[in-house]
């Protein structure tokens, strides 16, 4: 309870330390910048302009360049749904003279990429010709992908371009402000007549078509510079249609009625806000422009809506399936969706835009390249009219709008979770499934361990599907990192939706605070967390091959406790300084390593799970007993659950020695009480306080059973103890 308390402590003191919100992301972070490393030769930053949050950069008191940081310009977010900031510096050319990546909240490292491979990649926008990107839409540089973080880099690559161009066309550089626009001289029509079915709108522009086939995608990749890509190429037809892309601008009135039916059109109008619009994208073939990775990351990573310098990723919240094409004639499609554009996009629906589409080809295990393909659409001229000249746009009520958008927003991540959970059935009922048996052997254990093999048949069993299925196929590990961000949560501001995002692990979160209540930290530590379950299934390999078990000294053993306590303790205080940090020292903890990423991994991260699981054969669950601060955090609450359900004699410990021996983590005292927060709840005492081969206390109860059940046995001819006729001689 003291280290309980201290935590507490430690919390409600970082909590006035918290800094304050800064009046823009560039005032808060140039004071650490270093001029000359952000351009070569500069001396010196000027002072923030009180217009534009930009400074300039000096070298001998001469503008070179003007500093800016991204976020402060555009709102693109990644996976973690926090901006990414990227110091950048463009001269008087439109030109990047340099830039960093200075603050971010991606899960990079979790995933397995370091993070100086995404920085390196950030170096390499140098000298882009922001002038050439406004030509081209944003779209003249090549963008390096990097696998694995697709959607990371591609919020990255938007960010410095239409944030560069920002601010180029703002202060006049390179002439960008020269090509700045007034405002469109057409709106949309709304008497505009609904074209009559499929056929019309495909002839007419209404809709628009990407078609490729395999033939087509092969030769593209063909032109990649990596020779790995053309080795790879789809095996199907030429012919075969790789993707059938169809788009439409549902926003538009007549469109919307056309395509989507009276019923469905009112029902986008009520979602979408005020200016903003909406896309129909209906697709088939080999290649779906969905894909599955916004499930998880909330991002569309394989279309992007581009227009001018503007550019739309479309998020979860901007999304809506659409149940059916009412257009007569429509193909049948196996995907159709729609999706919002906000009107703080800046998208203008009378200009052309186009949907680019991002295909990959994987090249290796965990290693992919892209090509992209681009679908132009420009509204046709019957759905247009020219602006009347008296006509002036009324002032939108500002408070009202940004409540409606609050809303919207809280409304689609309740829907968000809510799909996710339904999609995840099968994964929840199996979970569900393991939760109900292990609860079910631990209120019943009396029973669960009265045979020793079939109880041991089972647990190796049981944690063969923890590490399977649970841990490889749904990647469900438990890590430090949810306790850290948890708490982030409260400090900022605590949102369910956040959490429910990721059903299986909040199902298991809710089962180990339950846990904890009735068993201590055991119930996941030892049953439910995979990479326990590694470390215990090859043990057991280890011990059928005679590989020599060491048991450490007991006095060496409990001072090797404290140290995954003292890792917890240190991860925790980093945390409250910077989460970023944390992050990356919380790869102390293998399971990404060996549970999420398969051991996919570079070399580094591999040797360390390695290491871990080879000391793991000698010394079972060397990482849980010493270097866990996941199981430190579960344990220090462990001492609040409220029933002792492990059975002990009075004998334990004084003088029989056995449980304490044969502990699988050394967690029962030489006196004979079990320690709960180093308990794995594995029941093994449990068996042995009812075997009566090896527990002396239980070898005594049947000896003397026996020895009462032999002297009580009557002699031939003999009337048992008790009966009428015991007192009379029986004559031979």
């Amino acid at each position: 309870m003291k280290i309980f308390r201290l935590f507490l402590t430690l919390a409600l003191l970082a909590l006035p330390a918290l800094p304050a919100a800064a009046q823009s992301v560039l005032a808060d972070l140039l004071p650490d910048q270093n001029a000359a490393e952000l351009v070569p030769g500069a001396d010196g930053f000027g002072p923030i302009r009180d217009d534009l949050a930009v400074a300039p950069v000096l070298r001998g008191g001469e503008t070179i360049a003007h500093a800016f940081v991204t976020s402060d310009f555009v709102g693109t977010t990644g996976y973690s749904g926090k901006p990414i900031h990227t110091l950048v510096a463009v001269d008087k050319d439109a030109r990047i003279a340099g830039l960093r990546l200075v603050k971010h909240s991606e899960p990079i490292v979790l995933i397995g990429i370091p993070e100086a491979k995404v920085k390196a990649l950030v170096d390499g926008y140098k000298g882009l010709d922001l002038v050439a990107e406004a030509r081209s839409g944003g779209t003249g540089h090549q963008v390096e992908i990097i696998s694995g973080a697709t959607v990371t880099v591609m919020v990255i690559d938007d960010s410095i371009v239409r944030s560069g161009l920002k601010v180029a066309r703002a202060l006049g550089l390179g002439g960008l402000a020269e090509a700045a626009t007034t405002g469109p001289a057409l709106e949309i029509n709304p008497d505009a007549v609904p074209a009559a079915d499929w056929t019309e709108m495909e002839g007419d522009g209404t809709l628009r078509r990407l078609l490729l086939d395999v033939g087509q995608v092969n030769e593209a990749f063909a032109t990649n510079p990596d020779p790995r890509a053309a080795g790879r190429a789809l095996t199907e037809a030429p012919e075969t249609t790789f993707i059938e892309m169809q788009v439409g601008l549902v926003s538009v009135p007549a469109i919307g009625q056309a395509l989507l039916g009276e019923a469905q059109a009112a029902n986008l109008d009520a979602w979408l806000g005020p200016d903003d619009h909406a896309i129909a994208v209906m697709g088939q073939g080999l290649y779906s422009f969905k894909g599955s990775g916004y499930v998880r990351g909330g991002i569309f990573d394989r279309i992007v809506l581009i227009q001018d310098d503007i550019s739309v990723r479309f998020r979860d919240r901007d999304h809506r399936r659409l149940n059916a094409v009412r257009a007569e004639g429509a193909p049948d499609f196996t995907e159709m969706d729609l999706f919002k554009i906000r009107a703080e996009s800046g998208f203008d629906p009378t200009k052309p835009f186009r949907i680019q589409l991002l295909v990959h080809r994987e090249v290796g295990p965990i290693e992919k390249v892209f090509h992209t393909f681009d679908l132009a659409y420009q509204l046709p001229q019957k759905y247009l009219r020219a602006v009347p000249v008296a006509a002036a746009p009324a002032p939108a009520a500002a408070a009202p709008a940004v409540a409606v958008a609050e809303q919207e927003e809280t409304r689609a991540q309740a829907e968000l979770w809510k799909r996710i959970w339904l999609d995840s059935k099968v994964k929840i009922a199996i979970l569900a499934t393991m939760l109900a048996v292990l609860t079910g052997v631990f209120f019943f254990q009396h029973y669960a361990v009265r045979n020793e093999r079939r109880f041991y048949i089972f647990r190796m069993a049981y944690l063969a599907i923890t590490l399977v299925v649970l841990g490889w196929m749904f990647n469900a590990q438990l890590s430090v990192v949810n306790l850290m961000a948890l708490f982030g949560s409260l400090v900022n501001g605590f949102s369910w939706q956040a959490f429910l995002l990721d059903p299986l692990t909040f199902i298991l979160w809710f089962a180990v605070a339950a846990a904890l209540l009735f068993w201590g930290r055991g119930a996941y530590c030892g049953w439910l967390c995979p990479f326990g379950a590694l470390q215990e299934l090859t043990n057991q390999v280890a011990r059928k091959l005679r590989v020599p078990q060491w048991t450490l000294p007991w006095g060496l053993h409990e001072r090797l406790w404290p140290v995954k306590y003292m890792i917890f303790l240190g991860l925790f205080g980093v945390s409250l300084v910077s989460v970023e940090q944390a992050e990356h020292l919380a790869e102390v903890e293998p399971f990404k390593t060996a549970i999420i990423l398969n051991f996919v991994r570079a070399w580094p991260f591999v040797a360390y799970a390695a290491a871990l699981l080879i000391a793991g054969l000698f010394v079972e669950r060397f990482y849980c007993r010493y270097l866990c601060p996941l199981g430190a955090a579960l344990a220090i609450p462990a001492r609040i659950r409220m029933f002792d359900w492990l059975k002990r004699y009075h004998e334990c410990g004084n003088p029989c020695q056995i449980c304490a021996q044969q502990c699988p983590v050394q967690s029962i005292h030489p006196t004979g009480e079990i320690n709960p927060n180093e308990c794995i709840n594995c029941l093994h005492c449990q068996v042995l306080y009812q075997s009566e081969t090896t527990c002396p206390v239980v070898i005594r109860k049947v000896k003397r059973r026996e020895a009462v059940a032999a002297g009580s046995k009557p002699r031939l001819g003999q009337p048992p103890a008790g009966h009428p006729n015991a007192a009379r001689k029986i004559e031979a």
